[in-house]
């Protein structure tokens, strides 16, 4: 009685005459995309490639000073209000970056390029472990999907990066007109790949976000949000399968 009165609510039911066996292996991987398998160029660059195609000098960049806005600016209610559901349309979320950045008084007025650089594909590099990873995955046949809220196709990057061939099966919040942690995004990664979503793992950094794979069937593995530049910890991966 008390389990099912504390057990979270799950989109994907184990079967009675299963709940008593071991654990299946893992068997398929799912990874999240921005802050696991890329991440964006460091904000000094960043500000540094804006405020030089908005023909600013650089000499009068104040990077702290632009954060301190960005941040304070990212407290307001009605911005972050604007951020809610911003990932299920191209549109959505160009409103929600305009909401908040038109409240952030060095970048107001050139926000046009603030946001063409934040999806430009030039500003965007993968981890030095992802790689490496994805192709030993791939050498050990195990199939793999990328789950993420965004409004582009991350295909450029992963292609770019040489792993095209590593990735299954896609599952983009703005395609599906549905955000993690929704049990569709995963179930439709998983059903793409083939995958049981019980013998598949979402690999991500955002505990709210990639644990709610949990709830359809998944394991998680949350890596700690950091600004790390080089390897992510995606060995771990590597040593959870065995």
């Amino acid at each position: 009685m008390y389990t099912h009165l504390y057990s979270l609510p799950s989109a994907v039911e184990t079967p009675e005459d299963e709940l008593d066996a071991p654990v299946p292996p893992i068997e398929a991987v799912l990874f999240d995309f921005a802050n696991t398998l890329f991440r964006m160029v460091p904000t000094d660059v960043f500000l540094r490639r804006v405020w030089q195609n908005a023909g600013r000098d650089i000499a009068q960049l104040d990077i702290d000073s632009v954060l301190r806005e960005v941040q304070t600016a990212g407290q307001l209610p009605h911005v972050q209000a604007a951020q809610v559901g911003r990932d299920l349309t191209v549109e959505l979320h160009w409103e929600a970056t305009r909401v908040w950045f038109r409240e952030v008084p060095q970048l107001a007025d050139i926000f046009d390029l603030v946001y063409e650089a934040i999806l430009a594909q030039e500003n965007w590099f993968a981890y030095t472990d992802t790689a490496p990873v994805l192709r030993e995955l791939a050498r050990r046949g195990i199939p793999v999907g990328v789950v993420s809220n965004i409004v582009w196709d991350v295909r450029r990057e992963i292609e770019a990066a040489g792993v095209g061939d590593a990735v299954g099966a896609y599952a983009l919040s703005y395609q599906m007109n549905c955000e993690k942690p929704d049990p569709r995004i995963f179930l439709k990664a998983c059903a793409d790949l083939g995958a049981d979503p019980r013998r598949t793992l979402m690999v991500g950094d955002n505990p709210v976000q990639d644990g709610g794979a949990v709830t359809c069937g998944l394991r998680a593995l949350i890596l700690p949000s950091e600004p790390r530049a080089g390897d992510r910890g995606l060995d771990s991966v590597l040593r959870l399968l065995g």
